[in-house]
C-alpha cells in the first residue's frame, strides 16, 4: 500500500479508503469483520462510515480496536440518515452532534477524524450547525470538517475556508468544473478524497467507444468509431476504448490507478462486500500504469 499526506495535517493516509455502508452487514457480522481485517492486512488505514448506523459503528469499532487509533483515519458521513429506510437528512446542530456522540459511544473509537457532510444544500447548513461542528472539533470529538458532493454549491463551501476536507467525484472523464474545484481546494490546503473513480458510462467497451461520439443522423451519418469500420485497427482511437483493451489490466483498475496518480488526491474511496474483491482493489496501488496510458486518457478527454 502507498500513503499520501492528508492535506496540511501532517498525517499519512493510505491511497485507498474503504467505504463501509449497511450493505457490508448483509452477509453477517463475521463477514463484515473479515472484510475490515483484510483491509488492515492490505495496509489500508482509512475508513469511511457511510451512515451513523449503530450496528455498523459497533462492527467497525470492534474490528479496529486492536490497532493504534493514532494510525487510523476514520470518517463519518453526515446527512445520509442513520441507515434505516425512511430516515431523513439532518444537518441540524442537535442532529449532527447526536449522531457523532452516539457513534463514538457505540464504536469506542475515541474520536472521528473527519465529519463529512453529504452534499449540503445552499440553505441547508445554518450557522448554528457550523458552530456545533466547530464545538465538536474544539472538544476533540472531531478533528476535521469536510463536505462531499459534486453540485455547484460545493464551490461556495470550498471558498469559505471553514472545511478541511473535500470529497468529490474524480475519474478519467471528470468535468472541468470539478477539476477546477479540486485545484481551489488544494490551494486552501484541503485534503481531497475521491469517489466515483469508475463511472457507469465507462463500465463496458461499447459505452467507452461511443461516450463522446454523436448519434447517427437521419441518413446514417455520424456516430461509429471515429468514422472507421469496426474491424479497423484504429477503430476507437481518441475514445476511452483502450480502457477495455489494455492487456493484463481491467478498465476499473486503470481508472483507479489514474485517480491515485493525481498528486492532488489524498485517497480514493473504494467499496467491497467481501475480502476477495477488496484484495483485488488493494493490489492496484502496487502496480505502475503501462507507459502511454496517461497520454491516451488525456487524448480521450480532449476529444470530448
Amino acid at each position: 500500500m502507498r500513503y499520501r499526506p492528508f492535506g496540511a495535517s501532517g498525517a499519512a493516509i493510505s491511497a485507498l479508503t474503504l467505504s463501509l455502508g449497511i450493505d457490508c452487514l448483509g452477509r453477517g457480522l463475521a463477514a463484515a469483520n473479515e472484510l475490515i481485517y483484510a483491509a488492515l492486512e492490505a495496509g489500508i488505514n482509512s475508513y469511511r462510515l457511510e451512515t451513523a448506523d449503530p450496528v455498523l459503528a459497533e462492527v467497525v469499532g470492534q474490528a479496529l480496536s486492536n490497532v493504534d487509533r493514532k494510525l487510523l483515519n476514520v470518517s463519518l458521513e453526515l446527512g445520509t440518515g442513520d441507515g434505516r429506510r425512511g430516515s431523513e437528512r439532518d444537518f441540524s446542530a442537535e442532529g449532527m452532534t447526536g449522531a457523532i456522540d452516539r457513534c463514538l459511544h457505540i464504536s469506542g473509537l475515541g474520536w472521528i477524524d473527519v465529519a463529512l457532510l453529504e452534499e449540503p444544500g445552499e440553505d441547508e447548513l445554518p450557522q448554528t450547525s457550523l458552530n456545533a461542528l466547530k464545538a465538536l472539533r474544539a472538544t476533540g470529538r472531531v478533528r476535521y470538517l469536510g463536505v462531499s458532493g459534486e453540485t455547484a454549491v460545493m464551490d461556495a463551501y470550498v471558498s469559505t475556508g471553514a472545511f478541511d476536507v473535500l470529497a468529490t467525484p474524480f475519474h478519467v472523464n471528470v468535468d472541468w468544473r470539478i477539476r477546477s474545484r479540486v485545484r481551489a481546494a488544494r490551494e486552501q490546503d484541503m485534503a481531497i478524497l475521491a469517489y466515483g473513480y469508475f463511472p457507469s458510462e465507462l463500465d463496458s467497451e461499447k459505452k467507452a467507444v461511443t461516450l463522446h461520439q454523436p448519434k447517427k443522423g437521419l441518413f446514417g451519418f455520424g456516430g461509429g468509431s471515429g468514422g472507421r469500420p469496426k474491424d479497423d485497427p484504429l477503430a476507437g482511437a481518441g475514445t476511452f476504448a483502450f480502457l477495455h483493451r489494455t492487456p493484463h489490466w481491467t478498465a476499473e483498475a486503470i481508472c483507479l490507478a489514474h485517480a491515485m496518480a493525481d498528486p492532488a488526491i489524498s485517497s480514493v474511496l473504494i467499496r467491497a462486500v467481501d475480502s476477495e474483491r477488496l484484495n483485488v482493489l488493494a493490489a492496484v496501488p502496487e502496480r505502475d500504469m503501462p507507459p502511454g496510458l496517461s497520454a491516451q486518457i488525456e487524448m480521450a478527454r480532449v476529444a470530448a
